[in-house]
């Protein structure tokens, strides 16, 4: 995509068939990069990641003190949230392009990444009310 792809969502689900859209275009090793405040929806449009790759969308949950996710299917998810760390060295501790290798990387709150990650998608989340999402997608 050149161009920013925009687009309304009025309801979780949707917010979540946007989502899994998205999955179905993507190769392994691709990095999808979540910002968003909080109870933007994120969690949701991972969900819909999920069953866009043939994972169960059921099995996801948002991983904020967990960190790391991992969800197997024809093509393997893997959900990480930098909500709680602090530090680039911290982030830079999880191994991240490693948890790229044959699947999707989802990283919420990705702004807290320490560099930019060449060839990324970036999604951007915005709360415009009600259960109303514009939803921007970059990459």
């Amino acid at each position: 995509m050149a161009n920013p792809e925009i687009s309304i969502t009025k309801s979780e689900h949707e917010t979540f068939a946007r989502g899994e859209r998205l999955a179905r275009t993507l190769r392994p090793g691709t990095f999808v990069l979540l910002h968003g405040d909080l109870g933007a929806g994120k969690t949701a449009f991972v969900r819909g990641l999920a069953s866009g790759l043939g994972i169960d969308p059921d099995e996801v949950s948002s991983p904020t003190f967990v960190l790391v996710q991992h969800y197997h299917g024809p093509m393997p998810l893997t959900h990480v949230d930098l909500y709680r760390l602090e530090s680039a060295d911290a982030v830079d501790d999880l191994g991240l392009e490693e948890l790229a290798i044959g699947g999707v990387l989802a990283i919420e709150w990705a702004e807290r990444l320490p560099r930019a990650i060449d060839g990324s998608v970036s999604v951007t989340i915005e709360d415009l009310g009600a259960d109303v999402r514009r939803i921007t997608v970059n990459g």
